[in-house]
C-alpha cells in the first residue's frame, strides 16, 4: 500500500555519504554519519532527516563511549521512525563495516503513526539501493542487546560489535 509520501533529498543526501567510504582527511572521517534517524514531516507528506538525531564517527570514543548504546537511546519510546547504523563488526575471518537500515515501530507508538510509517517504508527503502541488512524492530527488548544486532549481521558468526565482545 503506497502512502503518498515523499523522501526529502537530503535523507538520500545523508544515506550517500554513509554509503560511499572514500578515501578521506581525519578530519572528514570524523564527521562522517556513524548512525542517523528519519522521521515524517510535521504534516506527514515526506520522510526527512530527524535534526539534532545523529551520532558523528568523531564522536565515539570523545562524548559517546558505545555508539550501539548510544543509538538506541535516541530511539522515541512513543513513536516510530526510520534510522541508519553503519555497524562495525568483526567475525573469526574479518572486520567489516555494513549499513543496516532500521525501521522502528515501538508497540507504544500510534497506531495512524504506525499505519503511516509502514506503509511508507517501500519508498525510503527503494531510495536506500545497496542496503544489505533490514531489521524491524517494535520494543526496546528486540534492541537493546547488541546479540540481536549480531545475529541479523552474520548469523552466529560475529565475535564483537562496535569493539564490544559479543
Amino acid at each position: 500500500m503506497a502512502s503518498g509520501v515523499k523522501v526529502n533529498d537530503e535523507v538520500v543526501q545523508v544515506f550517500n555519504e554513509m554509503k560511499v567510504r572514500k578515501a578521506s582527511s581525519a578530519e572528514d572521517v570524523k564527521k562522517r554519519k556513524k548512525a542517523v534517524l528519519f522521521c515524517l514531516s510535521a504534516d506527514m507528506r515526506e520522510i526527512i532527516v530527524e535534526k539534532g538525531n545523529e551520532i558523528l564517527v568523531g564522536d565515539v570514543g570523545c562524548t559517546i563511549e558505545d555508539p550501539y548504546t548510544a543509538f538506541v537511546k535516541m530511539l522515541p519510546l512513543e513513536d516510530c521512525r526510520y534510522a541508519l547504523y553503519d555497524a562495525t563488526y568483526e567475525t573469526q575471518d574479518s572486520k567489516k563495516e555494513d549499513l543496516v537500515f532500521v525501521f522502528w515501530a515501538p508497540d507504544s507508538a500510534p497506531l495512524k503513526s504506525k499505519m503511516i510509517y509502514a506503509s511508507s517504508k517501500s519508498v525510503i527503502k527503494r531510495k536506500f539501493t545497496g542496503i544489505k541488512h533490514e531489521w524491524q524492530v517494535n520494543g526496546l527488548d528486540d534492541i537493546q542487546d547488541r546479540c540481536a544486532l549480531a545475529e541479523k549481521l552474520a548469523c552466529n558468526k560475529v565475535v564483537s560489535l562496535e569493539g564490544k565482545p559479543i
